[in-house]
């Protein structure tokens, strides 16, 4: 039997007045109306729920019972209100953010402060995935949005359960030890990095990630259209790894820009823009499922995001 609010309701009130005539008086009802409500469920139910004394209506064992739920009820609703109010108002919640790694350290204690500045009461929940297994929990629901990348900008790149809003392109650089032969064909301009012809490299030895990741899947197109067919000496899951070894002559890898500013020390290799014929990038983007129900939080938190990051001079 299907129980509405409005008859928990009209049980509770004519307990508590213990009058049919009081309770409709306090619902704004007809005597009548109330009555044949309370027959109607005492009808679904199969028993009395009060009886006639002398002082009033009583109710029976049934009837305590319907009032005590009725009451039980009513207070998880009334709580349930005011949570979704407090949620509502971002004073609670909870999100659930998923993220690169690498991404995660470079992003998040710029993000995090300041998010948390706004919302001191609402838990973030961080997974921290590649790119290609954020997809899966995408549309899994198992997270609320990633941040992450996309190769270059193209919403056929994921699922379409997936939307995409993209940030800033981040170019790669080509890393090479210090004292490579062939920087001697640097060109240098007012960046901070000078350019090299990357075709100068194709017999060189390479140190590229693994296949799954999407550092590899950037730095195999930026091959492929430069025709060279690379020399792979070594396969890492880690940049920073690739990078250490490019800076003592082991091999020659590519980095995303942002990422240097990750781990800094005593490896210091030469890095070099890359011709954007290439298309030597790829796109910071906040990542959502199609259609889905983004709460009050996490738009709070994607906007912060973009403010930081959806007008950087990278791009």
């Amino acid at each position: 039997m299907a129980v509405t609010e409005r008859e928990l309701l009209y049980v509770k009130i004519i307990v508590e007045e213990r009058s049919i005539s009081k309770a409709a008086k306090k619902l704004f009802l007809t005597q009548p109306s109330l009555s044949n409500c309370i027959q109607k469920i005492e009808m679904q139910l199969g028993t009395k729920l009060f009886k006639r004394t002398n002082t009033g209506l009583i109710p029976t064992f049934a009837g305590e019972r319907y009032y005590q739920v009725a009451v039980d009820i009513m207070k998880i609703y009334n709580d349930f209100e005011i949570e979704v109010s407090d949620i509502n108002s971002l004073k609670k919640g909870r999100i659930v953010l998923g993220i690169t790694l690498y991404l995660a350290t470079y992003v998040l204690p710029i993000i995090l402060p300041k998010f948390k500045e706004r919302c001191p009461n609402i838990e973030v929940y961080i997974v921290e995935r590649n790119s290609t297994e954020l997809d899966k929990a995408l549309a899994s629901g198992e997270i609320d949005f990633a941040i992450m990348h996309t190769f270059p900008f193209c919403k056929h790149s994921h699922s379409k359960n997936v939307d995409i809003y993209p940030l800033f392109k981040e170019p790669f650089l080509l890393v090479t030890a210090k004292d490579h032969p062939l920087r001697q064909y640097a060109v240098y301009n007012d960046l901070e990095y000078p350019q090299i012809d990357l075709t100068l490299f194709a017999n060189e030895p390479f140190i590229l990630l693994n296949k799954e990741q999407k550092i590899r899947h950037v730095s195999d197109s930026i091959l492929q259209k430069a025709n060279i067919n690379p020399i792979i000496i070594l396969t890492t899951k880690s940049y920073e790894t690739a990078r250490r070894l490019s800076c003592e002559g082991i091999g020659i890898t590519f980095v995303p820009l942002q990422y240097l500013q990750i781990f800094s020390g005593i490896y210091q290799p030469a890095y070099y823009y890359i011709d954007e014929k290439y298309e030597p990038y790829w796109t910071m983007c906040v990542a959502v499922q199609k259609n889905a129900y983004i709460s009050k939080a996490a738009q709070l938190f994607i906007q912060i995001v973009n403010e930081r990051f959806g007008s950087t001079p990278s791009e």
